[in-house]
């Protein structure tokens, strides 16, 4: 028997969060690097991310990347296989190619995605609890 929490709608919203949280963290660390010489921004394949959420055979286990042999295999959050790494520009003479103001507002965008969505999950949540208690 399939429970409330399993429906469509919250998959889709915890895999969009998932998403978005892990952007953030991302975009954070583009921002701390900003000054480090040859550091390369990274961003999140979105879309893979909130795809991997849907499929029902990966609910609640991603692999984790194993970038060395000793490394355990392991499951857990979105990681590496969804980031991607821009190694074909370069904003400065020092090899960094974080550009602060871009940074900034991908950041900005990023916060309100992040609040739409938990507006609506917020919004779903109250609607469940309206007709639980009629």
């Amino acid at each position: 028997m399939a429970s409330w929490a399993d429906s469509k709608i919250f998959t889709l919203l915890e895999g969009g969060l998932d998403g978005l949280s892990l952007r953030n963290k991302v975009l954070a660390d583009n921002i701390a690097n900003v000054d480090t010489p040859n550091f390369k921004r990274s961003d999140v394949k979105f879309d893979e991310v909130l795809q991997n959420a849907l499929n029902p055979k990966n609910a609640g286990h991603i692999e984790l990347q194993r970038t060395s042999p000793g490394h355990l295999p392991g499951t857990g959050m979105p990681g590496g296989s969804f980031l991607i790494k821009d190694k074909s520009t370069t904003f400065r003479n020092d090899g960094n190619n974080v550009d602060i103001d871009l940074e900034m507002a991908r950041l900005a965008q990023n916060t309100l995605e992040y609040n739409a969505l938990s507006r609506s999950l917020t919004s779903h949540l109250t609607m469940l609890r309206q007709v639980i208690q009629g």
